[in-house]
């Protein structure tokens, strides 16, 4: 297992720990804590799912695209489940315009 020094995103944009980025497959958004290269493919392991996704399947997020949150503690934290809860309400309403055809 290699690490790597440089690892690029789906978009070509090269990816650092501490990038918060979102999964293309199911809408994943989380904070990248590990890099590696393994067998010629670069992977990012996100800490919100502690789980390794391959890095040309992620898409870096812009700050405009997190949502920031205050706490009564006074720290501001990124509301990953908010984000991820409208990317399945945006799936849900493709699927409830799709479940509206046919029927005839």
């Amino acid at each position: 297992m290699n690490r790597s020094s440089m690892v690029f995103d789906a978009r070509d944009k090269e990816l650092a720990i501490g990038d918060h980025v979102r999964y293309v497959d199911t809408g994943t958004i989380g904070e990248i804590v590990d890099l590696k290269t393994e067998n010629g493919i670069d992977w990012v392991n996100i800490k919100k799912t502690e789980l390794w996704y391959r890095s040309d399947l992620v898409e870096l997020l812009d700050e405009k695209d997190l949502k920031k949150v205050s706490f009564d503690d006074g720290n501001d934290e990124i509301d990953i489940e908010a984000l991820k809860e409208k990317a399945l309400d945006l799936e849900n309403i493709e699927l409830d315009s799709n479940v509206a055809e046919g029927g005839g």
